[in-house]
């Protein structure tokens, strides 16, 4: 028992003592991440102020600004940036200090360690957040605010009916169903001003995915026969039948349309929310897959058959399309010039018809 009692205590002693060393181990890493930051600062807030000058510059070239304006504007921001490294290298120093004098981590004292994941979006920003061991940088408080943006990105989708125009019939003798034949887009663009001092023209650019889907009328599917495929008759009763081909496609449209001006001392901004837009272009790609999903009954069961296979659908895709409407929601129509199916001996080209919305 008397052993035991002397195993244990040593035991103590040498856990507080492990402890003691890794608890001063762990302070003077903080401490040396906090002289790092010191000598992170001055560089972060001289890069910013560069970005602020080359801002002002630009404003005195428009003529926006007078040259004694420019130069007030200038002495500003560098007043700025030196207080901002004086006040975020007292910051650290303070830290430094409540370290030193504690010599233990408390929670105003928190820092990252070896094990911590930084994330940082700002390049200089002293504040964050952190979640799951991983710290988030806030955001852009110390980056300047670009005067004049360019170019701007939106989420873009649509959905609507599609359908094939085919040689020598009208769409009314289409053997697909107008309702049920439908697509789907999907991607993302950018949207770039042409003119430097107008933004009447705009250039938008992107990738998109688009699943175009074709419903046949009647109790018809597709036989793929050698190179050619066409629809044949099924031999029971077809609850579904849907030929759907998925394209990666890189759309380019010319927009039209007015827009509002925002403009402060710091930034100009072209809004173009309940504006009328109007997009001429087209897209090209490739076919990145074709499947066709067949529902029936057979014997009393539900069957579902999946085939995917090329169908001998274009591999190429271009075409046309076009859009107009206000603010973010436009009609859509586009056209495919390749044929839907190669070698085949009437030529059938997709159309669709539907909503697009430009999600800024």
């Amino acid at each position: 028992m008397k052993k035991i009692t002397v195993f244990l205590l040593l035991l103590f002693i040498a856990s507080s003592i492990s402890n003691a060393y890794a608890q001063d181990s762990s302070v003077q890493k903080k401490i040396r991440v906090l002289e790092r930051q010191k000598e992170e600062v001055s560089k972060q807030e001289k890069k910013a102020l560069k970005e602020e000058v080359k801002a002002i510059h630009e404003r005195l070239e428009k003529g926006l600004i007078t040259e004694n304006e420019a130069q007030i504007l200038k002495e500003e921001a560098a007043r700025k940036r030196a207080l901002n490294i004086e006040n975020r290298l007292a910051i650290i120093n303070n830290r430094i200090a409540l370290l030193e004098r504690n010599q233990e981590l408390t929670d105003d004292s928190i820092l990252e360690g070896e094990n911590t994941m930084i994330i940082d979006f700002t390049g200089g920003n002293d504040e964050d957040y952190r979640i799951l061991g991983i710290r988030f940088k806030d955001k852009d408080w110390d980056r300047p605010v670009k005067y004049d943006r360019r170019t701007y990105s939106d989420f873009v989708f649509a959905i609507g009916f599609n359908n094939a125009l085919i040689e020598g019939q009208s769409l009314d003798d289409s053997p697909y169903k107008i309702g049920g034949s439908r697509f789907f887009e999907m991607g993302f663009q950018w949207r770039t001003r042409v003119f430097r001092n107008s933004n009447w023209l705009r250039l938008n650019y992107g990738l998109s995915f688009q699943f175009n889907g074709l419903k046949p009328d009647g109790n018809q599917y597709f036989v793929q026969n050698g190179d050619q495929t066409e629809l044949q008759e099924f031999d029971v009763e077809l609850d579904k039948s849907k030929l759907r081909m998925d394209n990666l496609v890189f759309p380019v449209h010319f927009e039209f349309g007015p827009s509002r001006l925002y403009e402060t001392e710091e930034k100009i901004r072209y809004s173009l929310r309940r504006q009328f837009r109007m997009g001429i272009g087209g897209y090209g790609g490739f076919n990145i897959g074709t499947r066709q999903k067949l529902k029936y009954s057979r014997d009393g069961e539900d069957v579902k058959e999946k085939f995917k296979r090329g169908y001998n659908t274009s591999n190429l895709i271009y075409g046309l399309s076009a859009y107009a409407g206000f603010g973010n929601t436009s009609l859509y129509l586009k056209y495919d010039l390749n044929p839907i199916f190669r070698n085949a001996e009437v030529d059938q080209r997709n159309i669709s018809l539907g909503l697009r919305f430009d999600l800024d």
